[in-house]
């Protein structure tokens, strides 16, 4: 499975979607997904690809994780994840 179709897998199942359901323009407030759901799936791409995100949940604007789209985040994933191996 691609960084990319996990990510989505991911972000579907906190929204309660299928996964065809979630496009990569799709916003996280698009999908339904609050902060509490933002938190969990940060800790389910953590845990899925054993990296850790930059996020501060107190403070998201302070954060170098880019959550301003379901692209943005895959493509901040790819390169946590690059950035481990």
């Amino acid at each position: 499975m691609s960084i990319q179709d996990k990510v989505i897998e991911i972000i579907a199942e906190q929204a309660v979607l299928e996964p065809s359901d979630v496009t990569m323009e799709s916003t996280l407030e698009d999908l339904g997904i609050d902060s509490l759901g933002l938190v969990e799936s940060i800790f389910a791409i953590e845990e899925a690809f054993d990296i850790t995100v930059p996020f501060n949940a107190n403070d998201p604007s302070e954060s170098d994780f880019d959550i301003s789209s379901v692209a943005a985040i895959i493509k901040a994933v790819e390169g946590l994840v690059k950035a481990e191996a």
